[in-house]
């Protein structure tokens, strides 16, 4: 399985997404700052089968559905930083699509996550993290697990390599830097994390419209969860989840 992210820096990349898509054959590509109601319906060969619908930093997952049946998808908030109860108070920080190989039968669950930014104390992003597995813990039903996107997490990420193991995750970072603020000084942004999962390679990609390079992962779904949950996380009205519930994608 290929899959590809993409910060679009408030859509200002989206015109990178056909060009990137066909050149490196990608099966799922998931995306973070979009202005979801502007999607396009397709990529390519790949359909847009989820988004959020906030503002221009959204998130959106295209994957091709010849190789693909969805079986759900949901989005859910995590735990607000002061940044985003002031300006970004609708904003929702994960977005995740249950789907099954349709030459293998293998359910596999693909995430796009992009967390607070360097406003907010790396603690805060912990937090998000945790809670965004857990909800994927949920979602998955077992199935293997891959959430990647923008972690705004430059530094220090060994300590949040450890914590991801200990939630039974293991964290994954490209051959290249992904954010660059001088020629000199660039850092690892975007990564992923997965479950059940073996991640064969990440890539960074050359540099297109938007201040953060594409990421490329190559990984293999290694079978589900023994012991799963019994079904994914409850369905809340908005008003009622400030503590981040899931909620079906707008379509």
């Amino acid at each position: 399985m290929r899959i590809a992210s993409y910060n679009l820096k408030r859509h200002r990349a989206v015109d990178d997404l056909v060009a990137l898509a066909e050149t490196h054959d990608v099966d799922v590509f998931c995306l973070q700052e979009a202005e979801t109601q502007r999607l396009a319906p397709s990529v390519g060969s790949l359909s847009l089968v989820a988004r959020t619908a906030t503002g221009d930093m959204g998130l959106g997952i295209y994957a091709d559905l010849e190789r693909f049946h969805v079986l759900d998808s949901r989005i859910f908030t995590v735990r607000r930083a002061l940044h985003d109860r002031f300006l970004l108070p609708g904003i929702e920080r994960l977005l995740a699509a249950r789907m099954e190989d349709r030459e293998t039968g293998i359910v596999s669950t693909i995430a796009s996550f992009h967390a607070s930014p360097l406003s907010a104390v790396n603690a805060t992003r912990r937090r998000q993290i945790d809670e965004a597995h857990r909800h994927l813990g949920e979602f998955s039903l077992g199935s293997p697990t891959l959430m990647v996107g923008d972690f705004n997490y430059p530094l220090f990420r060994s300590g949040l390599a450890k914590r991801v193991e200990r939630a039974g995750y293991m964290l994954s970072v490209s051959d290249g830097p992904t954010y660059y603020y001088t020629p000199r000084i660039a850092y690892h942004f975007d990564f992923l994390t997965s479950t059940r999962m073996t991640v064969e390679g990440v890539r960074t990609l050359p540099v297109g419209l938007s201040d953060h390079r594409p990421i490329l992962v190559d990984a293999t779904p290694v079978g589900p969860d023994p012991h799963p949950p019994t079904a994914p996380t409850a369905v809340v009205d908005r008003a009622e989840r400030d503590d981040a519930d899931g909620v079906k994608p707008s379509e």
